[in-house]
């Protein structure tokens, strides 16, 4: 087991090497709570903080399917429109076919796997550049959306459990209890792996830096649902608001399980393998076109899961449900958390952050009164900046390498 002295002197040395991570996404998101926070004592109300996570569930499901996708150095054009595709597919089920929510959702959810695979087989099979195939979806699935909508119609969703999927909470013992067993879980999880590495003989990480990773996620974890468990509604006799929402328990479910699918089984190795050097790959005899088509099969599964959410959260479809800025704000959610353009670089927890900072800077500006078009401005060179992070620590790494 290494000192705590090594393992920081380790960690400044890649961070030195150009291996940031979100680093840089957590220390704006840090930056950006306390300006807007300091300007508009509402920022950080427990009912401010709730919308935070119903608002930007959509993007964040999105950008963690393109996780996969950016992380062989390809790009999907198409997952905003996709996901609209998916949850207008779940409202015709539900609405005018009269099906329950277990048939219409998993039949959402089946559609966007179908699109994953015919995207994955065209561009892996046939040899079409992604940028091209998913261009070409992304207009068509407008159309497609058009068609299903009968021309431009909204469909409004009255299925209570789909409605409650992004609207409503979940009971306040129950969220003391999810949240226990999170950080439970989390320790447990840090204390066997820290076991089976000894037990390897591999280097392992300090005890102390051990019990300080579970000691924040304790804190973080413990203190927002402290917060979420407040009363939020303006006049609590007629209706009360409180408790965890449930969204975030379904976007803590796939961050752990996307993650542990991409840092623990060969297939993620698979995935890294092929995206830092695809003819090393192959050569390795790795399936590169099968992880090809897969990772375009989670991207749109995703896409899928935020299209539910948005119609769950807006209580209907209509032509633009996935189209404006959803897709910009998905693959900057992604970027701007870590994930590199170039391929090879990224776990799904960037998604997740940068998600929040595009949650924080679209609602903090939208509470200190700036426009539509000021929030884009900020957004895209917040995005900018993340790019140019990314393209900077690969420059810096490259020279590292070559000392």
């Amino acid at each position: 087991m290494t000192t705590v002295a090594d393992h920081l002197h380790r960690s400044w040395g890649r961070i030195r090497g150009g291996d940031l991570g979100s680093l840089p996404a957590v220390l704006g998101l840090i930056v950006l709570c306390l300006l807007f926070g300091t300007a508009r004592d509402t920022f950080f109300s427990a009912l401010n903080f709730a919308n935070l996570f119903t608002q930007s569930a959509q993007v964040v499901f999105i950008a963690m399917g393109l996780v996969f996708v950016l992380l062989l150095g390809e790009i999907d054009l198409s997952a905003g429109f996709a996901s609209g595709v998916c949850g207008a597919v779940m409202a015709i089920l539900l609405t005018e076919q009269g099906l329950p929510w277990y048939v219409a959702i998993p039949a959402a959810l089946a559609t966007g796997t179908l699109i994953g695979l015919v995207l994955g087989l065209l561009v892996a099979k046939v040899g079409i550049p992604s940028f091209v195939v998913t261009l070409a979806a992304f207009l068509g699935f407008q159309g497609i959306l058009l068609v299903l909508l009968g021309g431009g119609k909204n469909i409004s969703i009255r299925d209570d459990f789909v409605v409650a999927l992004n609207n409503s909470n979940v009971p306040v013992g129950w969220s003391w209890v999810l949240a226990a067993g999170a950080v439970l879980a989390y320790g447990i999880n840090q204390v066997l792996r820290l076991r089976a590495r000894l037990v390897r003989g591999l280097p392992a990480d300090p005890i102390g830096i051990v019990a300080l990773r579970v000691g924040v996620l304790a804190a973080l974890v413990l203190a927002a649902t402290a917060v979420l468990t407040q009363e939020r509604a303006v006049n609590s006799a007629i209706n009360s608001l409180k408790g965890v929402p449930i969204v975030v328990p379904i976007m803590a479910a796939f961050l752990v399980l996307w993650s542990f699918v991409l840092g623990r089984t060969a297939y993620g190795r698979h995935v890294y393998a092929v995206g830092g050097n695809a003819e090393a790959a192959r050569r390795a005899g790795i399936p590169v076109d099968r992880i090809r088509i897969s990772v375009f099969v989670i991207g749109s599964f995703m896409a899928a899961v935020g299209g539910i959410m948005a119609v769950s959260r807006a209580s209907s479809v209509d032509p633009n449900t996935g189209g404006s800025n959803i897709l910009l704000y998905s693959v900057g959610a992604a970027v701007i958390g870590g994930t590199s353009l170039f391929g090879g670089k990224g776990r799904v927890l960037n998604a997740v952050v940068g998600g929040a900072v595009i949650a924080v800077i679209d609602n903090g500006m939208g509470l200190m009164g700036y426009s539509a078009g000021t929030k884009y401005i900020v957004t895209g060179l917040i995005l900018l900046v993340a790019a140019s992070v990314d393209a900077l620590a690969r420059r810096r790494a490259a020279t590292a390498g070559a000392r």
